[in-house]
């Protein structure tokens, strides 16, 4: 018969960016192992589910249909749907939480997602650049989590992070695309370079450059971009006698012919193209854009945007191995430039 405490320990966390159905499906494992929920144990109905959980009903029928793939459960016509297996143990849980959401993350988390596979289990959340909600989520979350999954990018407070993330044992801690200075011992990352990554990214476009005479880099005031891409725009273009700038504000910065601009958030790359299409200016020969990040779109986007970025897909990918290969290592991720008819 079905278990009366069944939705004590069943539950779906609204401010997880794990989709539903996914949360319940872990759920329901979670409980099978902590053993809340034994074989032949009846479940609720897809519309019970879907009324307690406060979930629609094709996220509850989803969530079953999940179990039902990695033969967790099984259904009866006209009974139901019943736990059928209670012999496996999930071995990893992963507690991942990203900066923000954008096209590129999406990709690391994908790419992540697919190399662990589909016996893990992944609580995601999203702390928009917030140190205080980074902080909450660390020292909130209870669970025995075997790894935590972390990109540390703060518009402000950095310098208190690595306190937060000392307090993680070391052998569950994998950095994503940034490490902090401070964090101690023996720990696993996935990272950008990103003083080197943009030097070198620039050195690859020397030849489209030099047709122009100033690059501009957009680095809004209140970023959580790394100061060391500046550190390494400015070595590219002081070796290079290139003229240079930092542009705090694309919206009002005054746009001359014969100026590379560097954007860095996908907003400014709007506001900058439809300014030089306003303008009148021929992108690709009286201005020149460098677009951070591929997107699929940029490969289409005015016959295509040249873009520097790093492969997304790689980091995620890295970050999963070294979670199933309980690896130290700390692994730099490539950085490549594309050049397309906008340089």
């Amino acid at each position: 018969m079905k278990p009366a405490s069944f939705f004590d320990f069943i539950s779906i966390d609204e401010y997880s960016a794990t989709p539903k159905y996914l949360q319940l499906g872990s759920a329901v494992i979670n409980a099978i192992e902590e053993g809340k929920l034994d074989q032949e144990n009846l479940l609720p109905s897809i519309n019970e589910l879907s009324i307690k959980l406060e979930i629609s009903r094709d996220t509850a029928e989803k969530g079953y249909k999940y179990l039902k793939n990695i033969g967790v459960i099984k259904s009866v016509p006209g009974k139901g749907y019943y736990i059928s297996n209670v012999d496996f143990k999930q071995k990893l849980k992963v507690f991942l939480l990203f900066n923000k959401l954008s096209a590129h993350k999406k990709i690391v988390y994908d790419a992540f997602i697919a190399a662990l596979g589909d016996e893990v289990s992944v609580d995601f959340y999203i702390y928009n650049n917030d140190f205080r909600l980074f902080k909450r989520f660390l020292t909130q979350k209870k669970e025995n989590y075997s790894h935590y999954v972390l990109i540390p990018h703060f518009i402000e407070g950095e310098e208190y992070a690595r306190d937060i993330i000392n307090q993680i044992p070391k052998e569950k801690l994998i950095l994503l695309d940034k490490k902090i200075a401070g964090v101690d011992g023996e720990y696993a990352a996935a990272y950008e370079n990103f003083e080197k990554n943009i030097y070198e990214a620039l050195e690859q476009a020397r030849e489209e450059l030099s047709k122009y005479h100033t690059l501009k880099i957009i680095f809004p005031k209140n970023s959580y971009f790394p100061k060391e891409i500046l550190d390494g725009f400015h070595r590219f273009c002081q070796q290079y006698a290139f003229s240079h700038y930092v542009v705090n504000n694309i919206s009002s910065e005054p746009i001359n012919q014969g100026e590379v601009f560097i954007n860095l958030m996908e907003a400014d790359l709007v506001i900058l193209l439809e300014r030089l299409i306003s303008l009148n200016f021929k992108i690709g020969k009286d201005i020149g854009v460098i677009s951070y990040n591929e997107t699929p779109l940029k490969k289409i986007l005015l016959n295509g945007i040249t873009t520097i970025s790093t492969d997304f897909k790689f980091m995620g990918t890295v970050a999963a191995n070294l979670i199933l290969d309980n690896s130290k290592r700390h692994v730099e991720v490539p950085f490549y430039y594309t050049k397309r008819a906008s340089l």
